[in-house]
């Protein structure tokens, strides 16, 4: 009935149930369910970072990320600033330049990490691009190079499906932008010499500060290998040819925000209560009701055609005779109507709709949105 109605413009009466939390931004994203400030715990708040309980505190948080993770105990995790992107650049110019790189981009964030490549650290990169909504030909990577990627498009929808394309005999190092990908997806290790994310994507915590992963492999290059080009104080991972282990035993490069670091532990306690996998089981449950709500509508689709490589997580949705002004009006009436923030596409991506199914955001309230959609639709084509 929906669909005929959206097509021929007909009025649809607003639906009565709105999301209980309407909250499907892809960054910052939602808090946990039952998340309150008052529920944060306040021992480390106004004290240092580098006094006995600040240290305790950060300890507990990175443990908590390897637990949750899963994270074997030859990779090393560091809380580090400037958010996802922060500890990918530091990433990047630490350790390229030491052989031959290849970047994959199919969307703005990873053509991100090609512009830094090639502007800044101008090491002219391989470069295998696919358009918005595909996956790059993940068979013509040459694992003798090191390999920029991201493992989850925030801006586009798609995703690596797994890790099998990665060489486990591989010279080169693989550099796993996975900010909205961790957590959400089981990743094998063994095949990630380097990851970054923030805490603000799956675990709904807030942003400013990024995780850094170090596998084995990314240590040895890290203390066999000087970059050319000067680092930085908040880039440095190394003192006198050796890794700062500080860094990943709660000792962080400058300030952190202790508030911001007991949110994350709240979230990472909150996951560790719903049993291993409970955080990819409410990210597949909620992607799973969108693709209900998409399959039922003529005038909505993926902008990832392809399910395998569809995201779970931050999911783009094509509307049928959109553009940029009519994407606008729908997240304004929808906001307007406090059923939805946040939900209109990336800039740089196509017209469309990016709704965040991560673990943080209730299955209810995905079902919930179906009816809105359909009425903002109706509502923004009539007003256009």
């Amino acid at each position: 009935m929906t669909d005929t109605l959206a097509a021929v413009g007909a009025a649809i009466p607003k639906p009565a149930l709105k999301p209980a939390r309407p909250f499907f931004s892809s960054g910052p994203c939602a808090k946990p369910p039952g998340w309150s400030a008052d529920r944060l715990a306040t021992t480390s708040l106004g004290r240092s970072h580098r006094a006995k309980v600040g240290k305790q505190r950060l300890q507990h948080c990175i443990d908590l990320m390897r637990a949750v993770l899963k994270l074997p105990d030859t990779h090393r995790i560091g809380i580090v600033p400037g958010s996802d992107t922060g500890a990918y650049e530091m990433a990047m110019w630490t350790m390229l330049g030491a052989r031959p790189v290849t970047a994959l981009a199919w969307e703005s964030f990873g053509e991100g990490w090609v512009t830094d490549a090639v502007k800044q650290l101008r090491i002219d990169p391989t470069v295998i691009r696919a358009d918005y909504g595909a996956l790059p030909d993940l068979a013509q990577v040459d694992w003798s190079h090191d390999v920029l990627f991201t493992w989850n498009g925030t801006t586009s929808g798609v995703r690596v499906p797994n890790a099998d394309w990665i060489a486990a005999d591989r010279e080169g190092l693989s550099f796993a932008d996975a900010t909205s990908g961790v957590f959400a997806y089981d990743i094998d290790w063994a095949k990630i010499d380097v990851a970054t994310f923030s805490w603000q994507k799956v675990l709904g915590g807030e942003g400013a500060h990024g995780v850094l992963i170090l596998g084995p492999r990314a240590v040895e290059r890290l203390e066999s290998y000087t970059p050319a080009w000067p680092l930085p104080k908040v880039f440095r991972l190394v003192s006198k040819g050796k890794l700062s282990e500080g860094i990943f035993k709660g000792e962080t490069i400058n300030t952190p925000s202790m508030l911001a670091v007991e949110d994350a532990i709240w979230a990472l306690e909150w996951a560790q209560g719903l049993g291993e996998g409970g955080l990819i089981a409410r990210s597949d449950a909620n992607a799973a009701a969108l693709d209900r709500i998409v399959a039922e509508r003529d005038w909505l689709g993926h902008l990832a055609a392809d399910p395998v490589s569809r995201s779970r997580t931050s999911v783009c949705l094509t509307v049928e005779g959109a553009d940029e002004a009519l994407i606008k009006k729908m997240a304004s009436l929808l906001e307007a109507e406090e059923a939805a923030f946040d939900i209109a596409g990336y800039r740089d991506a196509p017209p469309g709709l990016r709704i965040w199914c991560g673990a943080t955001v209730d299955t209810a309230d995905i079902e919930a949105l179906g009816p809105w959609l359909d009425w903002t639709y109706s509502e923004a084509r009539a007003q256009s």
